[in-house]
């Protein structure tokens, strides 16, 4: 995640910076993953309360493990965003049998890598990024097309409903995810945050039949 620090409050007319641009991202992916869950039917619909982000209707879990799962997974992907090694962070639906039957594609090899002798260009308002308020209307407009997107993949069969979920970080050529941070004194090593993934779970394993569907690109100024 960025690193905190003193700022002065997000201001919706103004362009944001490289760490705000960054943490709204996050939001709106936690977001997007309880949201994505509730419309493909991952668990039952009564395990989340219908809630407002953006002035768009969104779905949240009530259930706190998932919650801390989703939350410590989105954190970790932040983590990676800093560094600007993330190509893509997708969200996989699998069958009873863990094959994949769905990949909802999140895709940030936009955000640059900046060195860390110039880290204080982070906290910069950049005059080309979006606005605080011109961002929320995409997320906005994101979120209603993704609870209207069984009109396009169509309901999963009952048979299929004993369906599971991943989260899965796909990394920019040559970069591989950061170790936890571990104190010296601490007692225990930390467990690494991310697992190789199945390849059959990536977008390298989608199958020529596999189609696409669009549902937002956004084109938020800070590229690299």
């Amino acid at each position: 995640m960025p690193p905190k620090k003193p700022q002065a409050p997000l201001k919706k007319s103004r362009p944001l910076t490289y760490y705000q641009m960054i943490i709204e991202m996050l939001k709106f992916l936690e977001v997007s993953i309880h949201t994505i869950l509730f419309v493909r039917r991952v668990y039952p619909s009564e395990l989340f309360a219908r809630r407002k982000k953006y002035d768009a209707p969104v779905y949240q879990s009530r259930h706190p493990d998932l919650n801390k799962y989703i939350s410590d997974a989105v954190k970790a992907v932040g983590d990676e965003l800093t560094r600007g090694s993330v190509e893509r962070v997708v969200i996989v639906i699998r069958d009873k049998d863990g094959v994949a039957m769905e990949r909802f594609m999140f895709n940030f090899s936009g955000i640059p890598s900046i060195p860390q002798d110039a880290d204080w260009q982070k906290w910069q308002s950049i005059e080309t990024v979006m606005t605080a308020a011109t961002l929320a209307q995409y997320f906005r407009s994101f979120l209603i097309r993704l609870e209207l997107i069984e009109d396009q993949l169509g309901v999963i069969p009952p048979e299929e409903w004993d369906v599971t979920f991943a989260i899965v970080l796909e990394m920019k050529d040559g970069a591989v995810p950061a170790d936890p941070i571990n104190k010296p004194r601490a007692k225990e090593k930390l467990a690494p945050v991310w697992m190789p993934a199945l390849v059959q779970n990536t977008t390298a394993g989608t199958t020529d039949e596999a189609e696409n569907h669009m549902v937002r690109a956004v084109d938020t100024g800070l590229i690299n």
